[in-house]
């Protein structure tokens, strides 16, 4: 038990640059979130559900963060700050990171399957803080939610999305090596294609103005000549 409490610290210093030690990440929210849910998914699954909700609002007060203590969380799961909501059907697989503002949320029932109404993040997922993952959706393997986007439809293992409703901007092929990359935004010159567009829309315009003034400047210069 000890030496898995310690791979899981030492999974988030690999996650986040701000600790100094292990210790410190002990005072983490997200850690303690995680603690609190243990329990009360246990008590869940033994269907004493007023117990099991009375951890899960017990651990909201002293941490900011709701897991329903019917979700399903797999190993290495970190929360970064928190304030995050998430519903009873989630699931949530291996090295999953939320940062910050992240909701896991649902639908209604019967737009679910077999009472599934919330997401599943597999292994590797990061989402950004403020991101809204909503319904029965599937968020692939590595896959990446940039900061507040919206996403109402499945991702595709290792894609970027970014925007409201969110869109894929970059797809990893499966050969392609991991890597983290805070907030799930990555750094580099990755353009949302609708942005990009209306930006080469902005330049073409500008072209036409310019080339419409030369004309009409010319036009003048005519007929002055022309009066002269």
């Amino acid at each position: 038990m000890f030496r898995r409490l310690v791979n899981y610290l030492d999974s988030i210093k690999a996650r986040d640059p701000a600790p100094r030690s292990r210790m410190e990440i002990l005072l983490y929210p997200g850690v303690w979130s995680l603690g609190f849910h243990r329990i009360a998914h246990r008590l869940f699954r033994w269907r004493l559900y007023f117990l099991a909700r009375a951890v899960n609002h017990l651990s909201r007060f002293l941490t900011g963060n709701d897991i329903h203590p019917g979700a399903t969380i797999g190993r290495n799961f970190f929360i970064d700050h928190g304030f995050t909501v998430i519903g009873e059907t989630a699931e949530i697989g291996d090295n999953v990171t939320l940062y910050q503002h992240v909701t896991l949320g649902g639908t209604s029932p019967d737009s679910g399957v077999g009472g599934k109404r919330h997401p599943t993040l597999l292994d590797g997922a990061i989402v950004g803080s403020g991101a809204q993952v909503i319904g029965p959706v599937t968020v692939g393997r590595r896959a990446r939610i940039g900061a507040n986007s919206v996403v109402t439809r499945d991702v595709p293992e290792g894609a970027t999305m970014v925007g409201i409703p969110a869109r894929p901007t970059v797809v990893q092929g499966g050969a392609s090596k991991p890597q983290f990359v805070p907030y799930g935004t990555p750094c580099s010159e990755v353009f949302d294609p609708a942005t990009q567009q209306l930006e080469l829309m902005r330049c073409e315009l500008e072209t036409m103005r310019k080339r419409l003034d030369e004309l009409l400047a010319e036009r003048e210069e005519t007929e002055r000549r022309d009066r002269a």
